[in-house]
């Protein structure tokens, strides 16, 4: 998910009681739902591409126990250069504050069909919830409403943490609501495109805003395509042009051996294929047309050294 929701997630968690454990826990709380994406920033330094890093270490197995002390010392050298005026810092309040935070990201991130390697660093294996969009501002206005209300109330001499808890109690029931629409999905599409070819995987991709509906995509071994589904009506209609994946062009199969950002981007995708655009053949994924001119498509025909 974006950094908007994690932080708001983050400040919702505080209002909904995490606060109590320590002084700082709000911002301790806020940075700590963020931190797992610093893999993107740090990547380079290591010699990995962003894209590879991205959602894999800081946000598995090996991130839920780093990144709680990471994201407490920050919490800890700020406090000391800047001492707040509620008493010093509970270290025990605190590692579970950033313990909490850092576990909601991976938590959200899971939920759509970028997806997560859940287990490293014991497996490089990728987990998908395929249940939301990677932005959902009808789960930015549900929290902003928590926090609002959460806000009023301590205003007033009020239960502060009512208002939290019944607005995580909505994003919850909305993501359950959603991953039913992605299972029902999934159940539909696939009896029709057996009648092209036996799936091999077929995704429920989130569309931005229509929450209720999604984008189906497909696969065999040789072909691939896509539609689109209305969680409301059931209406499933799946377009009749299909593509062949293209993963046995002999293009590819000597780029993976001599071009290393063709074997980065083929670890990190979930959906490969081969396209040809203006007369070129491109690595691209499945799940992502729109961003095929830029982020998610690497040339085939301009090998790098191998290393």
């Amino acid at each position: 998910m974006d950094n908007f929701t994690h932080s708001l997630v983050g400040a919702l968690l505080g209002r909904m009681g995490a606060r109590r454990l320590t002084p700082r826990a709000m911002p301790a709380l806020i940075l700590s739902a963020n931190l797992p994406d610093i893999d993107s920033f740090v990547a380079p330094w290591f010699g990995y591409p962003a894209r590879t890093a991205h959602r894999g270490f800081t946000h598995g197995i090996g991130g839920w126990v780093i990144m709680p002390f990471v994201a407490a010392a920050i919490i800890l050298v700020w406090d000391k250069l800047r001492p707040g005026k509620d008493g010093p810092v509970k270290l025990g309040g605190l590692l579970l504050a950033c313990l909490i935070g850092t576990l909601s990201h991976p938590a959200l991130d899971f939920m759509n069909t970028y997806g997560i390697r859940l287990l490293e660093p014991f497996t490089h294996e990728w987990y998908y919830g395929d249940t939301l969009f990677i932005i959902d501002p009808w789960i930015w206005i549900t929290l902003i409403l928590g926090l609002e209300f959460s806000w009023r109330a301590e205003r007033h001499g009020k239960d502060w943490t009512a208002p939290a808890i019944a607005a995580f109690a909505v994003v919850v029931g909305y993501i359950a609501f959603n991953a039913g629409i992605s299972a029902r999905a999934v159940a539909a599409t696939s009896p029709l495109v057996r009648r092209v070819e036996e799936p091999r995987m077929i995704v429920a991709g989130e569309i931005p805003l229509q929450f209720w509906k999604r984008q189906m995509l497909w696969r065999g071994t040789r072909f691939g395509g896509s539609g689109e589904y209305d969680g409301l009506t059931g209406a499933l209609k799946l377009e009749p042009k299909i593509v062949p994946l293209g993963l046995d062009d002999p293009e590819l199969l000597q780029a993976v051996r001599t071009n290393p950002e063709v074997r980065d981007f083929l670890f990190w995708s979930r959906m490969p294929l081969v396209i040809r655009v203006d007369g070129k053949s491109y690595l691209s994924d499945q799940r992502f047309p729109a961003l095929r001119r830029t982020t998610f498509m690497v040339p085939l025909d301009n090998p790098k050294p191998s290393s």
